[in-house]
């Protein structure tokens, strides 16, 4: 919004701005949109560890997720996400900082997906020991639990996979003909992520 609010005032003459001043709002443009982007892939894992000690630590909960604890976390992702997406913005021309944003990517997917598995394994130990009571209500569990974790990866893989796909064929094939064409859909990217969140 910032980005077009500056472009259209720009455009009808209403701002006047020099070519250094463009590149410096460029930079803090960029660095506002990698960090939202680093951001959100950190609370989603952050989302799922939260999760994740509500089932395996239910009892326990409330000590382990305190109110400053939450406030802490939410401040580090935060802090480090703005920090990170700065440097990346600095060297952004060098490949090791897409490399990182790959690397970032597959951590949280793995991530993500281990504890959500687990859970759902849980789950399912859990309804089979139910299983002597209701035995169509076991499957009717482990089936929603198995959609649950579909919808959640899928989508999660759906709605990020293109924009990390396109960071990779920027590190393999900047040249080709057939990257350069899904290139050209950088913007249909961006509102993917925007849509998982």
């Amino acid at each position: 919004v910032v980005e077009t609010l500056f472009m259209l005032l720009t455009e009808q003459g209403l701002l006047l701005v020099t070519a250094k001043m463009l590149q410096h709002l460029d930079n803090v443009i960029d660095i506002m949109i990698c960090s939202s982007v680093v951001s959100s892939l950190s609370f989603l894992c952050t989302i799922a560890a939260d999760r994740y000690i509500t089932i395996f630590y239910a009892l326990r909960y409330h000590s382990i997720m305190t109110t400053q604890r939450a406030v802490a976390i939410i401040a580090v992702v935060w802090l480090t996400s703005i920090t990170s997406s700065s440097l990346f913005i600095v060297y952004h021309t060098d490949n090791a900082v897409i490399a990182c944003l790959v690397t970032f990517f597959g951590v949280t997917l793995v991530f993500t997906a281990v504890l959500y598995l687990h859970m759902f394994i849980l789950a399912h130990v859990h309804s089979r020991r139910i299983m002597a009571l209701h035995k169509s209500r076991r499957q009717a569990t482990s089936m929603k639990g198995a959609i649950t974790l579909t919808i959640l990866l899928g989508v999660f893989i759906i709605c990020w996979g293109p924009f990390f796909l396109h960071l990779i064929l920027i590190l393999i094939c900047p040249t080709n003909p057939y990257c350069k064409c899904y290139f050209s859909h950088f913007n249909l990217f961006l509102i993917l992520i925007i849509c998982n969140s």
